[in-house]
């Protein structure tokens, strides 16, 4: 099967290219640039009064296919940004304490990896990393004020049990951050249970097929009322408070900043709509991917590498993450065949996704016998 009908902009613009980063940048579906029109025709024809549609009608939609997605009981828990560090900053100026206690798996992504070690140095944050399966156990052993961790790491693939650290969770603290965005549309995502505990940060650049600039935060109720870095659209619902006050929306919109690129949530619900028109759910999408890996580890010996993330019965990866000494060199040997991958150090990723079928699976497996 395949749904190369979808993406037929992206792929013919490089049509030698095989593309297996789909963890990394996902290609764009046309329906994205159905989005990205319908951004410009609304700038156009409305000018200023773009903003009631784009606060409006089109945010409720994206809230609704997020909540949909992850089965949120209120929309209104969601708001969006440009990044998902930016959501992070703002978690964490809300907490009002001199210095706090953080707690991470030891492979989380650069950008949270920083500035956690810029905050060690300035003296603001004591921060322990540990293996992910012993987030739970060391947070029931000593007191943090928050707990973050990946759902899918980036690097591994490895799936995280998020129940056990939402059962930790507390308005007073701990605090639970889950960073979804290897998981938002690449596994089966139900956070009903842990939704009135926990943060969760992720966005369109990956699975969503989205792009850049649509990013969004999960945001628990009675966590986190007043962020100290924040910007005016966060008190819209306070307009009316006398000057020097400062107000917050009573919801997820408590998290905002001020005048955002609104064209990454026109792309994101033109995506949406179109999955939800094809029958395009995230579970159908996963078998998809899972019969291609399937195929590419039947049909492909990796020689000096170490599959990370073997394939089970679970939710999986939608990325093979092979370890070994020659991640580098068959990475640089992919790319003079035109296959795009990426490496991290010594792990060299191989994503799958909705705009490969079976014969892209086969070029790829022999391009590797050859330089393997």
């Amino acid at each position: 099967m395949s749904f190369k009908h979808l993406f037929s902009r992206s792929l013919s613009a490089a049509p030698d290219r095989l593309h297996f980063a789909a963890h990394s940048h996902h290609l764009w579906p046309d329906a994205s640039h159905d989005g990205q029109m319908a951004a410009w025709t609304d700038a156009a024809h409305l000018a200023d009064h773009k903003w009631g549609v784009i606060m409006g009608s089109l945010w409720s939609e994206a809230q609704g296919h997020i909540a949909s997605e992850l089965a949120l009981p209120d929309p209104a828990t969601i708001s969006f940004s440009s990044n998902t560090h930016d959501f992070l900053i703002r978690i964490l100026s809300a907490m009002d304490r001199q210095s706090l206690r953080i707690l991470s798996s030891d492979g989380e992504f650069h950008s949270f990896r920083r500035q956690m070690a810029r905050w060690v140095e300035s003296g603001k944050i004591i921060w322990k990393q540990v293996p992910p399966d012993d987030l739970a156990t060391e947070a029931g052993r000593n007191e943090y004020d928050l707990i973050f961790a990946s759902h899918v790491l980036f690097n591994s693939g490895h799936v995280v049990d998020i129940a056990p650290l939402a059962a930790l969770a507390k308005p007073e603290g701990p605090w639970v951050v889950i960073d979804g965005y290897h998981g938002f549309m690449a596994i089966p995502t139900n956070l009903a249970d842990v939704a009135d505990r926990i943060f969760y940060l992720s966005g369109g650049y990956k699975y969503a097929m989205a792009g850049e600039g649509v990013c969004f935060l999960h945001a628990p109720q009675g966590f986190a009322p007043r962020p100290e870095i924040t910007g005016w659209y966060a008190e819209f619902d306070d307009l009316a408070l006398p000057p020097g006050s400062v107000g917050y929306a009573p919801d997820g919109r408590r998290f905002l900043g001020s005048t955002f690129d609104p064209s990454g949530l026109y792309r994101f619900c033109a995506i949406r709509s179109m999955l939800d028109i094809e029958g395009l759910s995230t579970e159908v999408i996963s078998a998809h991917v899972t019969r291609l890996q399937q195929q590419f580890l039947s049909a492909c010996a990796m020689m000096d590498m170490t599959l990370l993330n073997p394939l089970t019965d679970g939710p999986h990866a939608r990325f093979l993450a092979f370890k070994g000494p020659r991640a580098v060199q068959l990475h640089e040997s992919l790319a003079r065949h035109q296959v795009v991958t990426d490496v991290r150090g010594d792990v060299l990723r191989i994503g799958f996704g909705l705009y490969q079928d079976p014969e892209d699976v086969h070029r790829l497996t022999e391009i590797l016998k050859l330089i393997n």
